[in-house]
């Protein structure tokens, strides 16, 4: 089993979406949280360890990721999906962008 974590600001629009979306993909875990402190899901140690990939939707997110959790990520792979935030929870367009983007990576 491959466990995803999803990384956007506020985790209510983006990283939600893909958390729902490839919940049901065979083969992986999905969580998703983000970066702000009021978060609806704020990041934390526990769940970057856990993370064996994290998909972050802007390079800030990577940075943030990278400055406070340096010691949890161990070996985790951190890609960043350059998705502004411009879409709302489910948006088609969104949906189609997330498949588009991070299907590549994941287990078949």
């Amino acid at each position: 089993m491959t466990n995803i974590l999803f990384v956007c600001s506020q985790n209510k629009l983006r990283s939600p979406t893909a958390e729902q979306i490839f919940a049901d993909h065979p083969g992986v875990e999905t969580a998703s949280a983000g970066t702000n402190n009021n978060a609806e899901n704020p990041l934390t140690s526990e769940v970057v360890r856990w993370a064996d990939m994290i998909f972050v939707m802007e390079k800030a997110h990577r940075n943030k990721l990278q400055k406070r959790y340096r010691t949890a990520l161990k070996d985790a792979r951190v890609i960043c999906l350059d998705i502004p935030d411009d879409y709302e929870f489910m948006d088609d367009a969104l949906v189609q962008l997330l498949k588009v983007k991070v299907s590549r990576y994941l287990p078949t």
